[in-house]
């Protein structure tokens, strides 16, 4: 499928489609013409991507997880490597703290109005 496809289907960009192919994330043949051609499964590897960067990973860590997901028929990837696997457990400790640090402010928030309406 052409880029302008993928980026309808997915919801992305052309832009960002050719930012995730600079950084190693995706790849597209090329017709005779020289246009991107991306096969079906792009699709699906768009949408891991975004969900990944939505959760605060950066471009060369997702480049090294991406291997390491599961295949779209659901079997595992064997490439992790014990360091990765660290590093993305610290990733998750991360976010976790960062959704703490929200809650707490969702919780101010919430007195503050409260106390705001007389309640």
């Amino acid at each position: 499928m052409r880029i302008g496809e993928l980026a309808r289907r997915t919801g992305v960009s052309e832009r960002s489609l050719r930012y995730y192919e600079t950084q190693g994330l995706l790849r597209a043949d090329r017709t005779p013409g020289g246009h991107r051609d991306y096969p079906e499964a792009a699709v699906d590897r768009v949408i891991r991507i975004q969900e990944l960067f939505a959760a605060g990973l950066h471009s060369s860590r997702i480049a090294q997880l991406l291997p390491c997901m599961r295949d779209t028929d659901g079997g595992p990837s064997a490439v992790a490597t014990p360091k990765l696997v660290h590093d993305l457990t610290e990733e998750r400790d991360r976010i976790d703290r960062m959704i703490a640090d929200l809650l707490r402010s969702r919780e101010t928030l919430d007195e503050v109005i409260e106390a705001a309406q007389g309640g």
